[in-house]
């Protein structure tokens, strides 16, 4: 008994202090995961090829960084020229807001004739009030000083990269010997239900983002073909903002969509506005099909514990908790099937 609160309070004190440290080691968090994701390479490569596992790990990470160098500087090239496009126009965009409700004024204007003076004018200082804020809103936040601001960031962006790299070779190098540490900390029998609990989460946790990559990667093309043939301008760009909101479930891409086209209907522009709707229920209807079923059969994880886990995680650990709630619902799993965890209520 005495065991088993021991370790139950080591198991909540190493939460404790990883929930406090998360946010600074996400650059080593990240790199675990992506040298777990390669190590099947390398060791593909040990065995093809009859190579060390030294030279197995250069070859891999070589050819990591150069294809993921090459998309990264496609990717940010064209998105740093769209922001930058996108921003200089903002005061047209909000000089056509403000005719937009000009048109509106005149035309509550003329129907209100019949209505009491004093509600008119209440409901136009209103309308002139939200109007006034959401224009100084939007030319705060969307300036050029603002894009100046977040590149002048990127020296930090750079060290953490770095940090990145750096421990992604290390971990690579020696993941071998720190899992031969680990389970030297076990006695046999443990070590056998860790080892079996370690098979199923790498399976749960590959089968999660390999999950994710393939429903997100076809939300991307089809937001981008959508978006080259309805405003090629801002296509790239709009569709890397899409993509990356639409894997929060909670809101999706409907919250991108939406407004976007509502400004299109009240700048009369219907053709644009109906197009923007078709597109955002393509994308809905795509993902509310294709994930659960994608999710169910990479992870094991019903659609509703994989919503209901990252909800949860989303309001406990923040943005993270999308990738930290699903997780925590594996391990534990995970720690049953090992019979690590034992709990049989019944009522």
């Amino acid at each position: 008994m005495f065991r088993k609160i021991f370790i139950f309070l080591i198991v909540a004190a190493l939460l404790i202090v990883g929930f406090y440290v998360l946010s600074l080691s996400i650059p080593l968090i990240i790199a675990v995961l992506t040298a777990l994701s390669l190590n099947p390479l390398v060791r593909l490569i040990q065995n093809k090829v009859k190579l060390s596992r030294k030279s197995a790990v250069i070859i891999v990470f070589l050819s990591f960084i150069i294809i993921a160098g090459i998309a990264g500087s496609f990717l940010v090239t064209k998105a740093v020229g769209q922001t930058i496009n996108f921003v200089e126009d903002v005061p047209s965009h909000i000089n056509k807001i403000n005719s937009i409700y000009e048109d509106l004024e005149k035309k509550f204007s003329e129907y209100g004739k019949n209505l009491p003076t004093e509600f008119v004018q209440t409901v136009t200082d209103s309308f002139d009030n939200y109007i006034s804020q959401l224009s100084d809103t939007i030319k705060e936040k969307l300036t050029i000083n603002k894009v100046a601001k977040i590149f002048a960031e990127v020296p930090q962006y750079i060290v953490s990269i770095l940090v990145y790299l750096i421990a992604l070779f290390l971990f690579m190098l020696e993941l071998p010997i720190l899992r031969k540490k680990i389970y030297q900390l076990f006695t046999e029998e443990t070590a056998k239900k860790v080892a079996f609990m370690n098979s199923r989460i790498k399976s749960v946790i590959v089968g999660f983002f390999k999950a994710q990559f393939l429903v997100s990667l076809l939300i991307f093309a089809v937001s981008l073909i959508g978006l080259f043939i309805i405003a090629p301008d801002v296509a790239l760009i709009m569709s890397l903002i899409i993509w990356v909101i639409d894997i929060i479930p909670i809101i999706g891409s409907i919250i991108i969509l939406g407004p976007w086209a509502l400004i299109m209907f009240l700048a009369g522009d219907v053709q644009t506005g109906i197009e923007l709707s078709i597109l955002a229920i393509i994308l809905l209807a795509i993902r509310r099909t294709v994930e659960p079923k994608v999710m169910g059969k990479h992870m094991g994880l019903s659609p509703l514990a994989t919503l209901i886990s990252m909800f949860l995680g989303l309001k406990i650990f923040g943005i993270l908790g999308f990738i930290i709630g699903p997780l925590i619902i594996i391990i534990y799993n995970s720690a049953r099937e090992a019979e690590i965890i034992r709990i049989n209520i019944k009522i």
